[in-house]
């Protein structure tokens, strides 16, 4: 064998020259990937992970070039971004505080993997929750809050900073600020104009994005034009596109004036305040899906619900008080608030064709029966289609609008290179039927991954039935 010399020195020579393979903590192969922007789907495709980012998008015949420590075969599978639920209460008092945390699994069961917490009286947990979650020592969802709402002297919620004077609104976001809250939430329990707009004014001043709930009596294009960034609901826009607001915002009876508001609503002239609006790239938080359930519950019985068996008893302790508001209400006030569900839902095509930018948001939390976390956002999608959205565009509201209200548009939004690796992998195409959103075979939040079994173990773990 006087040629073994050669052909050993050959075969290390060819050896090492093979180019190394890029190594990757997560492998995913034959993706079919969901364009949440263009809704178009690419077939075949490799997606590589490194931590919490997404390092590789290639087809299928460059999967050879790779060496993950894991890897996923998910041929036939849809995959998107993970969904944003863009309004969410943590809150219900210290008692309640360990029951609210077990609600972040019960989110990412559903495949949300942000949340944009709307303020609540749990915020120094809060804060701790969010971090733990970037660290990766507590399973759960990015967490993006306002910390505690501001409102007037007397705070319709426990938790919230009660401001008396326009004066001391500089304390109050000097307060925030050292909370470092990702934006400003407004409520009107007994919040003056005068107030909100001063509100409004020093948030723009020092580049704090706000929204939230504003005084009925407050002149919205007034508000917008000071740096108003967005509303909580649709109420806001109905003084604005009714004949006679001016004159009953003049009144300053608060929601006093609601039924002729809901009387006088003229859908023409809120397509023209939308517009405007959109021109200041205002953002929307409709919440239907809840608006539903509250019409409804006067009248169904919620008992048998199978996610009750996911829900603390305090917080569904919590729940009886609306439960009971509702079966106290006046036949006459079951109609208006029949119709000004009627209105809300005729709302959202105009204000997502006008370009305002809107948000799902579940408004889940303490408080608001029924609506359980994590299913409430499916099902408000579901809500935005039945009035009017393509199921592309409520995708878009959630997964695209949620990123972008924070100026995370580079970060989130699609699955591409660069981006964070919160993805959700579906058995059936979301883009035929919104409904599918919900037929999740497997949650990603960077390397670590929920499959089914994974995600039935989530949910075990805060079975309290």
């Amino acid at each position: 064998m006087k040629n073994l010399p050669f052909l050993l020195f050959t075969l290390f020579t060819l050896t090492a020259c093979q180019p190394a393979k890029e190594q990757l903590d997560l492998l995913i192969s034959n993706a079919s990937i969901v364009d949440i922007e263009r809704g178009t789907i690419k077939e075949g495709q490799v997606i590589g992970i490194t931590q919490n980012s997404i390092a590789v998008i290639d087809d299928g015949a460059s999967l050879g070039q790779y060496e993950a420590k894991q890897q996923l075969d998910v041929k036939g599978q849809f995959v998107i971004p993970g969904l944003w639920d863009n309004h969410v209460h943590f809150r219900g008092g210290a008692a309640l505080t360990e029951e609210n945390k077990d609600l972040l699994k019960l989110f990412l069961a559903y495949g949300i993997t942000s949340v944009r917490d709307a303020g609540g009286d749990l915020s120094p947990a809060v804060l701790q929750w969010k971090d733990k979650i970037r660290q990766g020592t507590l399973i759960g969802p990015n967490i993006y809050t306002s910390g505690p709402k501001l409102d007037g002297p007397i705070p319709a919620w426990a938790g919230s900073i009660p401001i008396e004077q326009p004066e001391a609104v500089k304390k109050a976001l000097d307060s925030l600020e050292s909370m470092q809250v990702d934006y400003v939430k407004t409520y009107d329990g007994s919040l003056s104009p005068e107030i909100y707009l001063a509100i409004v004014q020093e948030a723009e001043a020092r580049g704090l994005q706000v929204t939230g709930h504003m005084p009925l009596s407050t002149d919205l294009r007034k508000a917008i034009e000071m740096g108003l960034d967005g509303m909580e609901h649709l109420y806001y826009f109905l003084p604005a596109s009714s004949a006679i607001g001016d004159s009953l915002r003049a009144l300053n009876r608060g929601y006093g004036v609601l039924n002729a508001l809901i009387n006088s609503h003229d859908k023409a002239l809120a397509r023209q305040v939308m517009a405007e609006a959109a021109e200041a790239d205002f953002y929307v938080t409709p919440t239907l899906y809840i608006g539903q359930v509250l019409q409804h519950l006067y009248e169904r019985d919620h008992s048998s619900d199978s996610l009750l068996n996911y829900i603390g008893p305090g917080i569904i302790e919590s729940y009886q008080g609306r439960q009971r508001s509702a079966r106290n209400r006046s036949p006459e006030a079951q109609a208006s608030y029949t119709q000004l569900q009627v209105i809300f839902n005729e709302m959202l095509l105009p204000a997502y064709e006008s370009g305002i930018k809107v948000l799902a948001g579940s408004d889940c939390g303490a408080s608001n029966s029924y609506v359980y976390p994590g299913s409430s956002l499916h099902s408000e999608l579901e809500q935005m289609v039945a009035a009017g959205l393509t199921p592309l565009q409520a995708l878009q509201t959630s997964i695209i609008n949620g990123p972008t209200f924070f100026g995370l548009e580079n970060d989130y939004g699609s699955v591409s290179v660069g981006k964070a690796a919160d993805l959700l992998l579906l058995e059936k195409n979301p883009l035929e039927d919104i409904r599918n959103t919900r037929s999740i075979r497997t949650v990603v939040q960077g390397a670590e991954i929920y499959d089914q079994n994974r995600l039935k173990d989530l949910l075990e773990s805060i079975r309290k039935n």
